[in-house]
């Protein structure tokens, strides 16, 4: 009895193991490194977006060094979206290599929308502020629409 259940135990472990993330091996690891700039732009965001919804204090300075972060990051993940990359851990649709055209133009409204963001920042008017940052979030949200998936 206690093989058979050492047996069971061992082959929910190994499958188990098999539900991890791919991991890239890739040369380069381009996917690897798009994923990290967008879970760094993700972490940028995150605490501007509480402010900007009044979840937390409003600290002008934080704000500003946030949001010129945001537009630094910005233009930084485009360059690993290679021919090639589109193989697992990616969240990334075909639609990435087969439109790049509408591709570079979701980035860019990305890019565009970050420097807006961070142009209203310097009011130190969340007045100011709000709607720029909505523009982020719309252009992230039509993004993925388009251009992100599940995981493969």
């Amino acid at each position: 009895m206690l093989k058979k259940w050492l047996i069971w135990a061992l082959l929910a472990v190994l499958g188990l193991s098999a539900c991890g993330q791919a991991e890239d091996t890739h040369p380069g690891q381009p996917v690897t490194k798009r994923k990290v700039i967008f879970k760094t732009i993700l972490r940028t965001l995150e605490p501007m977006g509480l402010v900007v919804r009044g979840h937390n204090e409003y600290n002008a300075a934080q704000f500003r060094a946030a949001a010129a972060k945001l537009q630094e990051l910005s233009t930084q993940p485009w360059q690993y979206f290679t021919p090639g990359s589109n193989y697992p851990p990616t969240r990334a649709k075909p639609d990435v290599w087969a439109k790049p055209a509408e591709f570079k133009q979701a980035q860019q409204k990305f890019i565009t929308a970050a420097a807006g963001l961070n142009q209203a920042a310097q009011s130190n008017n969340l007045d100011t502020i709000r709607p720029a940052f909505a523009a982020v979030e719309s252009s992230c949200k039509s993004c993925h629409q388009q251009f992100r998936g599940i995981p493969h």
